[in-house]
């Protein structure tokens, strides 16, 4: 699975209905609205890179009020979860 991390500015009038809207797409986890340089980071989850191009390009910069995108692709996820596994790992439960 490849995970990108997609900043997101938009028209600040629409961020609720633009957020709601990348939500819906199939390809895209979870969606913030966050302070800062961008309105929205959205988390989009794809089995081949070339399926960013069809998500991210394709469909999330032609919702209209997504002014401009900037994607980072992750090359190894760690979680809270990876942790606590990580660390029980030997020890009797």
């Amino acid at each position: 699975m490849i995970t990108a991390i997609v900043l997101i500015k938009t028209s600040v009038d629409r961020i609720p209905e633009i957020a709601e809207q990348i939500a819906s797409l199939d390809s895209v986890s979870e969606v913030f609205s966050v302070t800062g340089t961008y309105d929205l980071i959205a988390m989009v989850r794809v089995q081949r890179h070339d399926d960013l191009a069809d998500v991210i390009p394709g469909r999330i910069s032609r919702i209209p009020g997504v002014e401009a995108t900037d994607t980072h692709v992750a090359f190894r996820t760690y979680s809270q979860h990876d942790l606590e596994a990580a660390f029980a790992i030997g020890l009797d439960s």
